[in-house]
């Protein structure tokens, strides 16, 4: 018997069980609007089948971890369906998914002013637990990371914060928060989004670091904060202990000053998808032959609702690069680049190109929807390019649908464009015959 490795695996799984997860639901999502207009932000639709709330809470179930907080305030009820239908576990053990929405009580009437203002109005659940550690995330990224790793870094170094940080150019690091650490990996400094070139070459990372990692040292790195924090238990309720909103922007700064604040570096790969540009390119980025973000990976796999739907239905079509999710019928369409969503119709004669469409949630005829309204789905001789078309669309026929020639940001109708994306919200009826 390998004592050592014994005494491993009994610390990890304390660890663990001591450990809880944090999920940060975000606010209105204005960044992700229209797509945030009647859900909340992490039920957004992904990559045809998943949630975004799917990749963090995945993370955790991949790295033991097992009670999880979702924090929410807006449009929650089908994050709350989603995560009730989702994930289960069994009345044996002590895990859970539960959402914590914002609510009324006599402590406070206030909205979420910001994530720690969040965690802080749900302190004193968090606190009824015998948690040890508390492993905030952020909702509204793509990225996969065992966190044990983090954890286990944490408790070596005897650190009070640490935070996951990611090497980036710097060319990016003037839109991201920037720790300056030391060599041995205490964070001494924080910059918010700098541009100043002095103040961005005195934050370049250590040669010695980027050398341990394997990175170029004829290209400066900076290490920009990736939203994920491991607070101990103390540190945590000491840090809160103020009327500070933001963890970014007023806890951590202030907890450097203070605190024993260490880095973990990441260098998977990892999208903040909380923009509707950033969004829809790293959805269209899993349609690539060799894709940067892997849900193929069977070790650590995307866990969302199971359903139980027939194959999609293929009668001709011409595809190229794209995903496409179950329960749907093409028929002689053209399809390049694209993430086909759940239960999607799509006629004869129309071009999909550079889009995504997030299927439906029933199909034509299902008991309790509206007769008299049209059906979901893609009508006969469209072409939509450069789209995001959401949940219960009905497109009629001999439709065009195109950002070409038109505003970055507009509003139309029953449409919006958003970063030169078009957008048709979810229930959206476009006519037969309409261009966009």
């Amino acid at each position: 018997m390998n004592t050592k490795v014994d005494l491993q695996i009994e610390a990890d799984t304390l660890l663990r069980r001591n450990t809880l997860a944090i999920v940060m639901g975000g606010g209105a999502g204005t960044r992700l609007f229209p797509l945030t207009k009647d859900r909340a932000k992490p039920a957004v639709p992904l990559a045809g089948k998943y949630r975004i709330v799917d990749i963090p809470i995945s993370n955790c179930i991949n790295s033991g971890l097992r009670q999880v907080y979702v924090l929410t305030q807006y449009n929650s009820a089908s994050l709350n369906r989603h995560l009730a239908r989702t994930f289960h576990f069994d009345q044996f053990t002590r895990g859970f998914v539960e959402v914590l929405a914002a609510q009324q009580t006599q402590d406070g009437e206030r909205w979420y002013q910001g994530t720690a203002d969040a965690v802080r109005q749900n302190l004193r659940y968090f606190l009824e637990g015998d948690y040890d550690y508390f492993l905030i995330l952020s909702g509204d990224q793509l990225y996969r990371m065992d966190y044990r790793h983090l954890m286990r870094q944490h408790v070596t170094t005897g650190a009070d914060i640490t935070i996951a940080t990611i090497p980036v150019t710097e060319e990016a690091a003037t839109s991201f928060g920037i720790m300056h650490a030391d060599e041995a990996g205490r964070i001494y400094e924080f910059v918010e989004k700098p541009k100043d070139p002095a103040v961005l070459k005195k934050l370049r990372m250590p040669e010695a670091t980027m050398k341990a990692l394997g990175l170029d040292l004829g290209e400066p790195r900076f290490q920009a904060s990736m939203g994920i924090y491991l607070f101990t238990r103390k540190v945590l309720e000491q840090c809160l202990d103020n009327a500070e909103n933001d963890f970014g922007k007023n806890i951590i700064p202030a907890a450097i000053q203070s605190r024993k604040v260490h880095n973990f570096i990441f260098q998977g790969y990892w999208e903040d998808i909380g923009t509707i540009r950033n969004f829809f390119d790293a959805n269209l980025d899993l349609c690539r032959l060799v894709p940067q973000f892997d849900f193929f990976d069977s070790l650590a796999p995307i866990f969302t609702h199971a359903r139980f739907m027939p194959a999609t239905k293929i009668n001709g079509a011409t595809i190229r690069g794209a995903l496409i999710a179950d329960g749907g019928v093409l028929t002689d369409a053209h399809i390049e680049t694209a993430v086909i969503g759940l239960r999607a119709r799509i006629e004869p004669g129309s071009t999909i190109r550079d889009t995504i469409i997030m299927g439906a949630d029933y199909y034509a005829g299902a008991a309790g929807t509206d007769p008299d309204r049209p059906p979901p789905g893609i009508g006969r001789n469209c072409r939509i390019e450069r789209a995001i078309i959401d949940k219960n669309v009905h497109i009629g026929d001999n439709v065009v649908i195109t950002p070409e020639g038109k505003p970055d940001n507009f509003d139309g109708p029953n449409w919006y464009i958003r970063d030169g994306i078009v957008c048709v919200p979810k229930d959206a009826v476009i006519p037969s015959g309409t261009w966009i």
